[in-house]
């Protein structure tokens, strides 16, 4: 099957679920099980690890059908994919077959980053693993870990066990390692099905489940987990404003006012709305394709291009579903549309780590030439 054949297949799924995903707040089993049956969760893996070889390109694309079906199942493979670049940049030598199977779709990965000791500053974790011999202890509390309770495995961040300040260790840790716990429900105001719970970590692994070498942590978080997540992250946002846009314009288009005889396009303030969504979403497909490009070519400009993607199409999608919703009133404030759920969904981009503003500050720094952090 065709990676075109296998991603229609997927959108289906999950455009079928989606309602009921975010009505009832569940997570998009459904999909999830195509997507492990599609090798899409291999996309970008290496072709001898058993994946696609493909590139950004060819993920963010992905990720904005994905998105444009079921924001949450989108969020669910960006999370995965996150996590498998991240283990196919440094392998866990204890877990020689993890790639493989994350390539073949029988193992779903995720991140879990953030603490609350930290909040959205996900580089900076306070916990600190305790190592003795072939061993080490991480003792964590995390607050958002997507697919929390249906992932396979998990790619833990930690205070490196030297505890000097900066040094961060990843660690690629199974689903029911003892100690690894979801410890409470996932309720959103938007994203619903995307099982963002938070987990407790109380456990001892072995050290050979460590991406890389010891302290390496922060760079691979910076060089690999940054850019794809970032790319990704800004193609959930214009997925989402895409699928937003589309609606509206179906809406305006098909909507009558009777008394008048025309629809609602007739009226040049509707229109107004309907073109600058539309350049905007246009603008920042071309600036995500860009950025794309950069993350698979590097060059001198590519960490500018990685901090501002997901901070300009955050906000992008925030401006077009809110004009989305503006413009078709009371049928987008109900149901009768699409475009709530993408409102709601829409809002998580910009607050999620790293959150739009600190992206922002961060672009400030780099162009004015002081350190990130």
């Amino acid at each position: 099957m065709s990676t075109g054949q296998a991603l229609d297949d997927v959108v289906k799924v999950a455009r079928e679920h989606a309602e009921r995903v975010d009505s009832d707040g569940v997570y998009p089993l459904e999909a999830v099980a195509e997507l492990r049956a599609s090798g899409l969760l291999g996309l970008v893996l290496p072709i001898e690890a058993g994946g696609a070889g493909a590139g950004p390109g060819e993920f963010t694309e992905t990720v904005i059908a994905l998105a444009e079906a079921c924001g949450s199942t989108a969020m669910i493979y960006l999370m995965h994919v996150t996590a498998a670049v991240s283990i196919a940049a440094a392998p866990p030598p204890d877990l020689p077959n993890l790639l493989a199977g994350m390539a073949r779709g029988t193992t779903l990965g995720t991140l879990a980053f953030s603490e609350r000791g930290s909040r959205s500053h996900f580089w900076a974790p306070v916990s600190i693993a305790t190592a003795s011999g072939t061993s080490v202890r991480l003792r964590a509390d995390k607050s958002w870990v997507t697919s929390a309770a249906h992932a396979d495995v998990y790619v833990v961040s930690t205070g490196a066990p030297s505890g000097v300040p900066g040094e961060v260790d990843l660690y690629a840790v199974p689903a029911g390692t003892p100690g690894l716990n979801v410890a409470g429900p996932w309720r959103g105001l938007g994203l619903r099905g995307n099982d963002s719970a938070p987990m407790t970590v109380d456990a001892g692994i072995p050290v050979g489940y460590r991406l890389g070498g010891p302290a390496s942590g922060f760079a691979l978080m910076m060089e690999t987990v940054l850019p794809w997540f970032n790319l990704g992250n800004a193609a959930v946002s214009l997925g989402l404003a895409s699928v937003a846009t589309r609606a509206a314009i179906e809406h305006v288009g098909a909507a009558r006012l009777e008394h008048l005889g025309q629809s609602l396009a007739g009226l040049p303030t509707i229109r107004a709305q309907i073109a600058r969504m539309g350049i905007s979403l246009a603008a920042q497909r071309a600036y995500l394709a860009h950025a794309a490009g950069s993350v698979a070519a590097p060059g001198e400009d590519t960490m500018l291009q990685v901090l501002g993607i997901k901070a300009s199409a955050n906000d992008a999608a925030l401006q077009i579903t809110d004009a989305a919703m503006r413009v078709c009133g009371g049928a987008a404030f109900s149901k009768h549309l699409p475009i709530e759920r993408a409102f709601r969904d829409a809002r998580a981009g910009s607050v999620m780590a790293p959150t739009a503003d600190a992206l922002y500050d961060f672009y400030g720094r780099a162009v004015t030439g002081l350190p990130l952090f």
